[in-house]
């Protein structure tokens, strides 16, 4: 069964901003509704925040769907 994302592969570097916090992350993948994001302490991470990229400078608000190792998925809200 065909994946029902269309992810793009990406290293866009970032920063997650919530309640005056802000943490250096790396977005790995990204599609219309998500992303996955690389950081190196995801369970400090809180359930929803604001990705800003350096690219662009572009804030998303994203939820967090799952945490894996050193990586979160988003959703986009």
């Amino acid at each position: 069964m065909p994946e029902k994302r269309k992810r793009t592969a990406v290293d866009h570097p970032a920063h997650i901003h919530s309640n005056g916090m802000s943490v250096g992350c790396s977005v790995a993948n990204i599609s219309a509704n998500g992303a996955a994001i690389e950081l190196e302490n995801p369970h400090a991470v809180p359930d929803r925040f604001q990705l800003v990229t350096e690219h662009g400078r572009v804030v998303l608000n994203c939820r967090v769907v799952w945490i894996k190792q050193n990586r979160i998925g988003v959703a986009f809200e």
